[in-house]
């Protein structure tokens, strides 16, 4: 295996560290100030002037779609002309060093759910799907959202999902409920994705399909947006949504009926192990924070850096870094070089370590800052929250554990006979 950036990483990383340093981390003061004031003026869920304005720069630079690989697994339509054309490998750096900041994701077009749902469009969209919906969205003009968790249902198992989709002469009729629907907050959300049962009757892992509703169509109520540890994530937020008859045209459903299953495996292999690349920012910046916070705070005569205790924490932190961090790129590298199905068991372990990871780095710098730590000041409190919440998203923990549990049974059940 060969971890070295190849010269086009390279040059992206320094493009986008520049970037940030002149443009982002200056703005965070201001993020945070307008996300009060729209609180104030009762407007919580308008896009912030911030981001907008930081857009039209990020495209200027050439950093712009950059999650978007040239095809998916070595094979299908190749996209590489609708965004940077960046394998797993060469794209993980750069969502690491956007993950510092977790809201500038956005700036360079790059954030979820509209990375998955710009891949799906993009591999299994039909033409007029890819017109109406992926153009605006590469553009960033509008914003998406991927509607497959169920409140009344474990969502973990996604074969318990009860959404109907039934078809109804040219048209397919929707009922359900669904929640956890990233993004719907946003008034520039125009367009879900949606995974739903088309046969209830058919072999388990072929009940379900996807299908495209625009957010505007008649029979959709939005039912309350959900909170996340007391956060809100305005204006972006997940929701809670009511699907009532919606009637959408046949032609909005994705790839075939049956095949919802094939669509969310080639999303969710590449959206999980984005989560991962970002989570080692987050975890970065914490340390960074921890430790500039140790080196300027004096308790009981000396600076807290020299309270020996810190010395473990901040080692740990360091050398838990760095494991995940190779971890993540022999991921990355598998997914490119044998596809994402052969790359199962680095998936699933890069998806549980990366986020555990974060929250025990998250956790020691909340502790340095101490009662500051737990305040909305230095953000520690949201990355824990958000953090937190990975360690269910894209699914839980345990689903995880126990693939990587019956992978390593079966080799050594293989070696027995």
């Amino acid at each position: 295996m060969d971890f070295s950036y190849s010269p086009r990483t390279q040059e992206l990383q320094a493009r986008l560290s520049a970037f940030m340093a002149e443009h982002v981390y200056p703005a965070e003061p201001r993020w945070f100030a307008e996300i009060e004031a729209h609180t104030r003026a009762g407007r919580r869920w308008s896009p912030l002037p911030v981001i907008e304005e930081l857009k039209p720069k990020a495209q200027a630079a050439g950093l712009w779609n950059l999650f978007l690989p040239p095809r998916a697994e070595g094979h299908g339509p190749d996209t590489s002309h609708l965004g940077a054309g960046l394998n797993n490998q060469e794209y993980a750096p750069l969502a690491e060093i956007m993950g510092a900041v977790p809201w500038s994701s956005e700036a360079f077009n790059c954030s979820a759910p509209d990375t998955g749902n710009m891949e799906v469009l993009a591999r299994y969209g039909k033409p007029e799907h890819q017109q109406r919906w992926l153009q605006p969205l590469l553009r960033g003009e509008i914003r998406s959202a991927f509607a497959v968790t169920e409140p009344a249902v474990a969502s973990s198992d996604a074969t318990n999902i009860e959404t109907s989709i039934k078809r109804d002469g040219d048209h397919y009729v929707i009922n359900g409920r669904k929640w956890w629907s990233s993004g719907v907050g946003d008034p520039r959300c125009k367009i879900a994705i949606v995974m739903g049962k088309t046969d209830p009757d058919a072999p388990r892992h072929s009940q379900q399909s996807q299908i495209l509703v625009p957010l505007d169509a008649k029979g959709i109520e939005v039912v309350r947006m959900l909170p996340v540890f007391g956060f809100d994530d305005a204006p972006h937020g997940h929701a809670e949504v009511l699907l009532k008859d919606v009637r959408v045209p046949a032609a909005n459903l994705l790839l075939g009926e049956g095949r919802g299953f094939e669509i969310a495996q080639g999303r969710l292999g590449p959206g999980r192990i984005h989560h991962c690349m970002r989570t080692i920012g987050v975890a970065e910046a914490a340390l960074e924070k921890m430790v500039k916070r140790l080196q300027s705070r004096v308790a009981f005569g000396k600076r807290i850096a020299e309270q020996t205790i810190w010395d473990e924490r901040i080692a740990n932190a360091r050398i838990d870094i760095e494991m995940t961090r190779l971890l993540c790129l022999k991921a990355a590298d598998m997914m490119d070089k044998v596809g994402n199905k052969v790359s199962q068991l680095e998936i699933a372990m890069i998806k549980v370590q990366a986020p555990i990871m974060a929250l025990r780095i998250i956790d020691d710098a909340i502790q340095a800052f101490g009662g500051a730590g737990v305040t909305t000041d230095p953000g520690l409190a949201k990355a824990y929250a958000h953090q937190r919440t990975l360690r269910l998203a894209d699914g839980p923990d345990e689903v995880h554990r126990r693939a990587i549990a019956r992978l390593e049974y079966g080799r050594y059940k293989a070696a027995a006979k």
